[in-house]
């Protein structure tokens, strides 16, 4: 299978992804840990890519676009794929599309006020990265990792302004992609839940597997 995986921050789907990429065995392929060992690796995509990270500035879809391709004529995707980031325009999907040919589109749908609860509160060690919530994943003293001791901090991408602006960047570029696949007859909708097990539930009847 060959599945693009949609839905806005927060919405559990790097945990549905893995979940997901275990039962069918093929590899879930993320944008931004493609871009992350294009640098480490020091290849000419990941040299041009850093250039515009280390000016603050978005990496161009060319970019993103020839990575997705050199990552897809890997032979563990040979079966299927799983793609979590990507695509995040129209453009990108159309390009996508003269690539490859998608199977199944599957979107996790949650409420913008359930996006900013999860995502405001999560919480992260200072020293192990450990990851918390106020509200699902309680430390067992506020404020204190339970592994190492270390001071519990928000994550600057956390912070409300910053979701609020990650969700309406969502709205904007990414949803009309929904309506793009549904248009080809690939899209399935799933209602994100609070329990990641209701989740995983729906989202394999969703797909029949």
């Amino acid at each position: 299978m060959k599945m693009v995986l949609l839905g806005p921050p927060g919405a559990g789907k790097g945990t549905q992804a893995e979940r997901l990429s275990k039962h069918l065995d093929v590899p879930t392929i993320s944008t931004g840990a493609i871009i992350r060992n294009e640098i480490k690796e020091k290849t000419q995509l990941g040299v041009e890519a850093h250039k515009y990270i280390s000016e603050g500035k978005l990496v161009p879809d060319s970019l993103v676009i020839s990575m997705v391709k050199e990552r897809l004529s890997k032979p563990d995707c040979s079966k299927g794929f799983i793609l979590d980031g990507f695509p995040r325009t129209i453009e990108q999907a159309q390009t996508l599309d003269s690539m490859t040919d998608i199977t199944k589109v599957l979107c996790i749908k949650v409420k913008d006020e359930e996006i900013l609860n999860r995502l405001s509160g999560r919480r992260e060690c200072k020293v192990c990265r450990a990851s918390y919530h106020i509200m699902y994943n309680k430390p067992a003293k506020e404020g204190i990792c339970d592994k190492c001791g270390g001071e519990l901090i928000c994550r600057e991408d956390d912070t409300v302004e910053t979701i609020k602006n990650r969700i309406a960047v969502y709205h904007e570029q990414t949803e009309p992609i929904i309506q793009y696949y549904a248009s080809q007859g690939k899209l399935a909708v799933v209602e994100g839940r609070d329990d990641v097990e209701d989740t995983t539930k729906a989202v394999f009847e969703a797909l029949d597997i």
